[in-house]
């Protein structure tokens, strides 16, 4: 019997609304153009972040990277005057110290990088040697095309055997044989074991430990090919450089032991190094900053584009103000036959929920069309989560509920003998 009595004050209430199609539907505009908004702007600020995110969780949130850098001095120095070789970064001493003196970290992977070009007959292609060991692959974990990754066999024999990323062995191997088949790095020859898909890019303020054009290497072979001091010459000058290790990634035991290993390794390293020439990114740090950034974003973009809720709510205030003026005489009618002061309550609450509902759904279907279109045109990622559509929807829901109180009360409230008079 309940049911039957809200389902009959539904449809008197849709009735009504439909007597006056125009303005029920311009009232509508003001809450389906805040939802829209609202999953618009969160979808855009959910995609926004979350190839960021994506790529921070890919370094892992035990890992720590090293990086050898420039130090000031040596920029300044740079500036002035001519330098002879520039000396600096990491060194195999360093990767030796972390492991054997400090017990949180599990293993460390050095790393040393040199630009090299890659020719198979007529092909060739710029690629970023990697020198590194087996264990670059535990910790940088990528999809296995086809062969395999670098073995520690590999190390012990010091064979020439490399590495490629999916990117590299299609301008290289193009119409070759993949697995197997040899090449030159430099001056050198080497044999493809094995072919990886490379994500590369960059994550906020850390490099991605690869790239697209990678070619990963025993350590030891390209110290014994390549050499510690790098030689390039630009414009009429020759610069030369010597880098032991251009990285490290340490991996530590345990998640909570990640940020004070970090202190730890950064005063070792202050010890033993005379300057500034190497960086310490904490991804597990980054993510936790780039969750909190993207929280209060959303936050923002959820409180601007509510601002047009807002609006919308007022928008139904007025109209069903006005709704209660015209229909005094009808107010005054039903309440002459026994309609309650909660029945009117209920019968214009009714009214503006459905108002602010409906348009709510009008609303979620534009927002959820704006981040499709937005990804169509420009490839920018959009995301559109359960809560983006779901949250909307139960404010526009509640704003029906809010805003109407005040008319519906105001309904209630009319005098019958003064109603029944009213022309």
């Amino acid at each position: 019997m309940r049911y039957n009595k809200l389902f009959r004050n539904i449809r008197l209430g849709i009735e009504n609304l439909l007597l006056h199609k125009l303005r029920s539907f311009l009232t509508m505009l003001g809450v389906v153009f805040g939802v829209g908004s609202v999953v618009a702007m969160l979808a855009v600020g959910e995609g926004a972040s979350k190839e960021a995110l994506e790529q921070i969780r890919k370094l892992g949130s035990n890992n720590i990277i090293i990086t050898s850098i420039k130090s000031v001095e040596d920029e300044t120095i740079g500036k002035n005057q001519e330098i002879l070789m520039g000396i600096y970064g990491l060194t195999y001493e360093d990767n030796a110290r972390l492991t054997e003196t400090m017990a949180t970290i599990k293993q460390t992977v050095p790393v040393k990088l040199v630009r090299k070009e890659g020719r198979l007959g007529e092909r060739a292609l710029e690629l970023r040697v990697v020198g590194t060991t087996s264990r670059w692959f535990d910790l940088v974990q990528r999809t296995v095309l086809a062969g395999r990754i670098l073995a520690p066999l590999d190390e012990t024999e010091k064979g020439s055997v490399a590495v490629l990323t999916e990117f590299g062995a299609r301008r290289l191997l193009a119409t070759e044989n993949t697995v197997g088949q040899t090449f030159r790095i430099g001056g050198n020859i080497f044999r493809v074991v094995g072919i990886i898909k490379s994500e590369g890019g960059k994550a906020a303020d850390i490099q991605i430990p690869d790239q697209q054009v990678d070619a990963y290497i025993p350590i030891d072979v390209a110290r014994l090919y390549y050499g510690d001091i790098d030689v390039r010459r630009t414009s009429g000058s020759v610069e030369r450089e010597m880098v032991e290790l251009h990285q490290i990634i340490v991996q530590v035991d345990r998640t909570e032991n990640v940020e004070p290993a970090a202190k730890a390794i950064e005063e070792m390293l202050r010890r033993f190094h005379g300057k500034k020439d190497y960086l310490i990114s904490v991804p597990l740090a980054l993510l936790r900053q780039a969750e909190a950034t993207k929280r209060t974003f959303n936050i923002v973009l959820g409180s601007i584009a509510g601002i047009s809720l807002l609006v919308g709510g007022i928008g139904i205030m007025n109209i069903m103000l006005a709704s209660v003026t015209e229909r005094t005489r009808e107010i005054g009618i039903r309440r002459a036959i026994g309609a309650k002061r909660r029945q009117i309550i209920i019968q214009f609450l009714i009214e503006t929920v459905v108002l602010s509902t409906l348009g709510g759904g009008i609303g979620i279907g534009i927002g959820c069309a704006i981040p499709f279109l937005i990804t169509y045109f420009s490839d920018m990622p959009t995301v559109i989560t359960a809560w983006s559509i779901l949250l909307p929807l139960a404010i526009s829901a509640l704003i029906g509920v809010v805003f109407g109180m005040y008319p519906a009360a105001r309904a209630a409230d009319v005098d019958p003998i003064v109603a029944l008079r009213h022309e």
